[in-house]
């Protein structure tokens, strides 16, 4: 009998699994009133693909204040606190094809489901929490862990090896994300890329960034499991 291959899966949180309903900025906005009095509706501030750790960083430099590690936590703790309140007053949702994707993966052993994600791990917890699917993933990736999105991967490979006593070479590593960023992450990686065009980036858009698949949303499950050899 042929033994199954492993395999680590990484999934980003917003555009990929859920739609937060603009929570997440909201809580931005009102973290950075509440602990530097200032307005900012964040235009000019990139977001989508970015880690939570850099946003505020980029914030801070915006208005020139300076990026300490205390200004940091004090925006990041307040952030949290905001989302919080947020998420049960927006409506967001799960993206199509999601739970049932998650439950039919969840119940393959050979699969590891994990999280690489921007979000700080509170963050992302009490987003996914929200939504009903934290429990699908054993450990993750975080904007805790460092600012630059590319350097996720290898906190991710690291725990992954902790966890299960392997390490899981760089070709039994998929990537899953809807934006360039998470393309990118996943070739840093040298990760097999999937580009999902649920988030603000379109199908046309990723293909440009040459993930090593494209699905427009998550919908048709078979089809992608079969595609994917999951």
């Amino acid at each position: 009998m042929t033994k199954v291959q492993r395999r680590l899966l990484l999934f980003d949180i917003d555009g990929t699994l859920i739609h937060s309903g603009g929570a997440g900025v909201h809580a931005l906005k009102s973290a950075f009133r509440e602990r530097f009095g200032i307005a900012d509706d964040l235009h000019g501030i990139e977001i989508a693909g970015m880690t939570d750790s850099g946003i505020v960083v980029s914030i801070l430099n915006k208005h020139k204040i300076p990026a300490t590690n205390e200004n940091i936590s004090a925006f990041l703790d307040s952030y949290v606190h905001f989302l919080s309140l947020e998420l049960p007053r927006r409506r967001g949702k799960l993206l199509p094809g999601v739970l049932e994707l998650l439950q039919r993966l969840k119940s393959r052993r050979h699969l590891v489901l994990a999280l690489l994600t921007g979000n700080v791990s509170r963050g992302a917890q009490l987003k996914l929490e929200h939504y009903g699917v934290w429990h699908f993933f054993e450990f993750g990736a975080f904007a805790d862990d460092h600012h630059d999105r590319n350097r996720l991967g290898s906190f991710a490979r690291a725990r992954a090896k902790e966890k299960h006593g392997r390490g899981f070479s760089a070709s039994e590593i998929d990537v899953i994300g809807d934006t360039p960023r998470d393309i990118a992450c996943g070739k840093a990686l040298g990760a097999r890329t999937i580009a999902v065009a649920t988030g603000i980036w379109s199908r046309d858009q990723l293909a440009k960034y040459q993930p090593d698949f494209l699905i427009g949303d998550l919908s048709n499950v078979k089809g992608i499991i079969d595609t994917l050899g999951w």
